[in-house]
């Protein structure tokens, strides 16, 4: 696909949104921000508690289960209950780096420093990976742009895009593990290469040309200890198994656990936009509010796919300061106390597969509608 055939597959993808966002919006039909915040101004402040409790319990259930599903004879019941609580405890645990990028800046430092330590590290996710680079993504003239290394237009893209993208988790653990074992003493050693790793292969991103900024940093300015640690704890792993202290089966399953723990984040990512933006121009605040995806679900369900709080996709990219434990009140007062509503309840999906099942449609639809054109030019 040309550049003007992607063009007009994204004015196509993009027709039914200008519809329900750009028109609505010059008559002042949208739904009024300052009373969406009116209702819940009162649930923006996080509490320790919370943080502290969500968090421990969870990396202890997973480091547990880990390592009984390390000890419990091969593919027997155990071991699989075991890994299966594993990949869903770590899996929450991990996404609490979303939370870090959104702290109020100079707090939660212990905080940061325990995920980083039993959670961030191990993973070789450290919290820098994602601060500042997630920020960009909230930045209104940065969202569902080409800058936006968040977004990528999958639904005027071809629907195998979406499956290439999932199927990159597969890699991507021994992607990570490379970098901070291999890369971060050569780009130390190598100058010219310390540039290229930091734009290229620090930042925790979907889009494969995101050029991570110099200043990308909110946070995290600690970020050349984290690197060092990361580096040396993979190094200290590897070797204790080279030297046969440990047995190579911990590489193994943590390698299981970490592709399951992306394979959910990716169909977790790909629920979360409807990601019809091609990326040339920027969206209004009400495009990029509907162009984001609430999945209220199950209450005992969805949060394992869509931990702390990223279910409520849509309700956090209106308040994106709002602590996680307070976005289902949020979204349950604004679905009940909005003047008028209709809006809001367009970013509603009733389940993870409702809200892939839509994309994967839009972007058939796209991807047929640009051959039509291409055939008839």
């Amino acid at each position: 696909m040309n550049e003007t055939e992607a063009d007009k597959a994204g004015k196509t993808a993009l027709a039914y949104q200008a519809e329900r966002t750009a028109q609505p919006e010059k008559n002042g039909e949208v739904f009024s921000l300052r009373e969406a915040h009116n209702l819940v101004s009162d649930l923006m402040t996080p509490n320790p508690w919370i943080y502290w409790t969500d968090f421990l319990f969870n990396i202890v259930v997973g480091w547990t289960a880990f390592f009984t599903a390390l000890m419990s004879p091969l593919f027997s019941l155990w071991q699989i209950g075991a890994y299966m609580i594993a990949v869903l405890a770590l899996y929450r645990a991990a996404i609490f780096v979303h939370e870090l990028a959104h702290l109020k800046k100079g707090t939660f430092q212990t905080f940061r420093v325990v995920w980083n330590c039993l959670c961030g590290i191990p993973f070789m996710i450290p919290s820098f990976t994602y601060d500042g680079v997630h920020n960009d993504h909230h930045r209104r003239d940065v969202y569902g742009t080409l800058g936006d290394g968040e977004y990528l237009p999958f639904a005027t893209r071809k629907p195998r895009e979406m499956v290439g993208y999932v199927l990159l988790s597969f890699i991507l653990p021994l992607l990570l593990l490379a970098r901070f074992l291999l890369l971060t003493p050569l780009s130390y050693l190598i100058p010219p290469l310390r540039k290229i790793v930091w734009e290229r292969a620090s930042s925790l991103t979907i889009d494969p040309n995101y050029k991570r900024s110099v200043n990308a940093i909110r946070n995290d300015h600690n970020w050349r200890q984290q690197e060092l640690a990361t580096f040396l704890f993979s190094f200290a792993i590897v070797s204790l198994i080279m030297l046969e202290v440990i047995p190579f089966s911990v590489l193994v399953l943590w390698y299981l656990v970490a592709v399951m723990v992306f394979i959910l984040n990716s169909l977790r990512t790909l629920a979360a936009h409807a990601y019809r933006n091609p990326g040339e121009q920027p969206m209004s605040h009400a495009e990029q509010f509907l162009d984001s995806v609430n999945v209220p679900g199950n209450p005992l369900i969805t949060p394992l796919w869509a931990p702390v709080g990223l279910r409520f996709h849509a309700t956090h990219h209106l308040f994106m300061n709002m602590p996680y434990h307070n976005l289902g009140k949020a979204q349950r007062r604004l679905v009940n106390g909005l003047s008028d509503n209709s809006l809001f309840l367009t970013t509603m999906r009733d389940s993870l597969w409702d809200a892939l099942t839509r994309i994967w449609q839009e972007s058939a639809r796209a991807t047929n509608a640009s051959r039509k054109m291409h055939h008839i030019e």
